[in-house]
């Protein structure tokens, strides 16, 4: 087993990293203080074998909620130096975000989204989703819809947006998505899923 600690208040949450595979982003929701942080697991190069202690690395160009997230330090209950079991926690850099709206059945929640597929769906426990939404929202699935982050042939970011298929239907400009439509969004794109408004957001805020 592994313990992250929140950045926001020090609380350890223990995971089991062997049930995740090398490369896998985490997203983690501290039960004492909510605050939601991001680690990646990789396997340790053959020269960090004999380390002590596993260490983060804090990255210029992660949104604000994840800034102090990767100075969490992650602790092992089992022995560190043992190859197979070594993982250490990875910078994830910046490749867009989704911002949740608030509405009657949740508050604004901003979640990190990562290269590949991003799984959109309502928490649930016991369930694993790149971006859970906590929400009493009961038109949206489970795993309601996904968002493809890739990179076109001139290195520049590409967002892809598709259905689950869901139950309710996820809508782009108040029409909705066809069974395997693939929709490219960029960034301010405006979706729906179930009751709730989704923006996408590829673009770094200025810090003051």
């Amino acid at each position: 087993m592994k313990r992250v600690k929140c950045p926001e208040c020090g609380t350890p949450i223990a995971f089991d990293e062997k049930k995740y595979s090398f490369g896998k982003a985490l997203i983690f929701t501290c039960p004492h203080c909510s605050k939601r942080f991001g680690i990646r697991l990789r396997k340790k190069a053959p020269a960090d074998d004999n380390a002590s202690n596993v260490s983060t690395k804090t990255p210029k160009d992660l949104p604000d909620f994840d800034k102090a997230a990767v100075n969490a330090s992650v602790n092992s209950t089992d022995n560190v130096a043992t190859p197979q079991n070594d993982t250490e926690t990875a910078a994830i850099p910046f490749v867009g975000e989704i911002l949740v709206i608030e509405n009657v059945f949740h508050y604004k929640q901003i979640l990190p989204l990562h290269m590949g597929d991003n799984t959109i769906g309502r928490y649930t426990k016991g369930v694993t989703l790149d971006c859970p939404i906590h929400t009493d929202d009961p038109s949206i699935d489970i795993t309601h819809c996904c968002i493809n982050v890739s990179r076109d042939k001139k290195g520049d970011l590409k967002y892809i947006l598709r259905d689950g298929p869901s139950n309710t239907g996820t809508f782009v400009d108040n029409t909705i998505l066809g069974d395997r439509e693939r929709r490219i969004i960029g960034n301010g794109t405006l979706f729906t899923i179930g009751a709730t408004s989704v923006l996408l957001k590829t673009e770094k805020e200025e810090e003051l």
